[in-house]
Formats: C-alpha cells, sequence, structure tokens
C-alpha cells in the first residue's frame, strides 16, 4: 500500500473537503464506511457538536461512519445531514430494518469573523465532501479549514491564518496511527522542538514580528468574555479539532483513552490551549483488527497530532485576507 504520510493511510479512512473560497467557510468528512469505533475528547467549554451519543459506551450503536468537521459554528452543524444522506444512499449505517442509519459525530469551528458570516455549512456542502472523498488529502486552508485562523488574543486584525494538517506514523507489527487537524487557535503555534512561533498573534497588523500571547497574558492582558464588545477582540473565537485512527481495535473506553493521551500532542505545539475561548476536542477511530497497546497507540497519537499542527500552519494560505507562514518564509 502507497504511504502518503496522511490519516487515509489507515485502511478504510478517506478525507473529503468542500470548500467556499468566497465566503471563506467549508467543511471536510472523515468517512469509514464500513464502521468504526469511535470516541472524543472534550477539552474546550465552548465546543458546538452534533450527533456524540454512538461514543459512549453504553450507547446502542457500536459503530460511527463518519466524523464531520465544520466552520460556520452551529450553523454548520446542518451540513452532517448531508454526509448522512450519502451514507444511507449507500447502505452504510445501523440496520433499523426500514433504512440504515448512518451516525456522523460532528464538530465546528467558529469562522464567521473572517468570510461572510449569512453563508454557512449546509447539507448540500456536506454532501459534496463526501463526493470529493479520497485518500489523497489537500492540506491548508481548505475544507473546515478555509476560515481558520490563528492568533487572536489582539483581535483578527493581527492574527494569521490556520487550515487543515494531516500526518501519520507506522508503528511496530503493521500498527499505523494518523490524525487529521483544524487549527483554528485562540493561541500561537510553535515548534516543539526550537520553541520558535511558526504562526500566531503579531505585534501590529503589518508586522510580521510575533507578539507571543503567553507571555502578554502572563502580564495581564485578557480577553475578558466571549463575544468581547470591542471591535478588536469581537473575532476571537476559537476551536482545534483533531481525528486520531488505527488499524487496531479498541473499545469504547479504551479509544476515549488514546484520546486522552493524544490531546496532550496540542499542548506541545499551541499555546495558550484549551481557553474558555477554545472548544478543542480529539475523536479517535479504531478502524481494524490488528492488536496494539493503549498506551502506545496514544503516545502515537500525540506525535502525528503535533505533526498535523505544524503542517496544518505551514501549508496554510492567507486567501488575500490575513498572512500565513508561507507569507513569513517566502
Amino acid at each position: 500500500m502507497n504511504r502518503h504520510n496522511t490519516i487515509t493511510d489507515v485502511p478504510g479512512i478517506t478525507v473529503g473537503h468542500a470548500s467556499d473560497f468566497m465566503a471563506l467557510t467549508g467543511c471536510t468528512v472523515v468517512l469509514c464506511e464500513e464502521g468504526a469505533i469511535g470516541a472524543v475528547d472534550i477539552r474546550g467549554t465552548a465546543a458546538g457538536t452534533r450527533q456524540m451519543d454512538p461514543l459512549t459506551p453504553l450507547h446502542l450503536v457500536d459503530k460511527i461512519q463518519a466524523v464531520l468537521l465544520a466552520g460556520g459554528s452551529a450553523f454548520g452543524l446542518d451540513a452532517a445531514g448531508g454526509v448522512m444522506a450519502y451514507l444511507e444512499e449507500r447502505g452504510k449505517g445501523f440496520d433499523a430494518v426500514k433504512t440504515k442509519i448512518p451516525h456522523v459525530p460532528t464538530a465546528v469551528i467558529f469562522d464567521l469573523g473572517i468570510g461572510d458570516f449569512r453563508v454557512r455549512p449546509d447539507r448540500e456542502m456536506g454532501y459534496q465532501a463526501c463526493l470529493n472523498a479520497s485518500r489523497k488529502v489537500a492540506e491548508g486552508s481548505v475544507g473546515v479549514g478555509t476560515g481558520a485562523t490563528v492568533g487572536k488574543l489582539f483581535g483578527m486584525e493581527r492574527a494569521m491564518k490556520g487550515g487543515v494538517g494531516t500526518s501519520s506514523i507506522h508503528g511496530p507489527k503493521g500498527l499505523i496511527v494518523g490524525a487529521l487537524v483544524v487549527v483554528n487557535a485562540f493561541g500561537d503555534v510553535f515548534d516543539p522542538v526550537s520553541n520558535q512561533i511558526l504562526a500566531g498573534a503579531r505585534i501590529s497588523k503589518g508586522s510580521f514580528q510575533f507578539a507571543n500571547s503567553s507571555k502578554w497574558m502572563k502580564r495581564g492582558r485578557a480577553l475578558k468574555q466571549f463575544g468581547a464588545v470591542t471591535p478588536s477582540d469581537a473575532d476571537a473565537f476559537n476551536t482545534t479539532l483533531g481525528v486520531v485512527a488505527t488499524n487496531a481495535h479498541f473499545t469504547k473506553k479504551e479509544s476515549h483513552q488514546i484520546a486522552q493521551i493524544a490531546h496532550s500532542g496540542l499542548a506541545k505545539v499551541i499555546s495558550p490551549l484549551h481557553t474558555t475561548f477554545d472548544g478543542d476536542l480529539i475523536f479517535t477511530l479504531s478502524c481494524g483488527k490488528k492488536k496494539a497497546d493503549v498506551n502506545t497507540v496514544g503516545l502515537l497519537g500525540e506525535t502525528v497530532l503535533m505533526e498535523s499542527v505544524k503542517r496544518a500552519v505551514a501549508k496554510a494560505t492567507g486567501l488575500g485576507i490575513l498572512p500565513a507562514r508561507q507569507d513569513i518564509i517566502a
């Protein structure tokens, strides 16, 4: 099997984007049509989600058929209907005799502050993302990453573009762990080796010099509330969403433990993280039958999440709205 260094290196996984480059929003679907055991670990207090029940251990449904990540805040949850329609047409989902009912846990980012807030991902966009799904995954400012931004302590005018990133790692005995993230963080993105900021809040609107949000917050700079009233703060709504998939078999409880362990990867590349303005969460997908250790897969998940975050900002483009990492290093 060809290696793409993406989440689709995990057998059974495909990824599709749908993007609106005029309104600056979109959605990304991670399809596991034959079913995967899923779980989620939510750390942010501003999460927007749909159909998370099948990820809990006591729920009747054992497997899900997709995970959808969408822009548009809570409005973007409507895009899940299109993914469900696509899967139902193909007979994928829980057998309810009359039809198959697909289960599509969905999470959203807030991107209404950068483009046309009146345009949000909908059923048609969710369906189109499924039609676009393949093992080749575009990265950067595409799909759910189209309107993603990072570094918003000083408001949108001093922020930078975020985006979608993905990576994979091959472990012992054929084990594969892959990740996909959308980085729409309140905080800055760091290189964990050099501790240098890769993308984040800038010292001024026209500057490419980083302010370092964590240092400013320690000095007393703070965003007072979600939906702050000052124009410079009005767009500071954020979330980093991730999906970790593996070809190993785990229960829902074990999958949740993997999400908890892997979540630490975000903290090594984004700061500040899990603020009251973030809706950060990690999904996990167990798609195979291989035997593997929970802690090992969690650690590998941490690794691919870190790499995916770095790739998200490295591949992002400004789309004529905000500077991106590529603009700084050009």
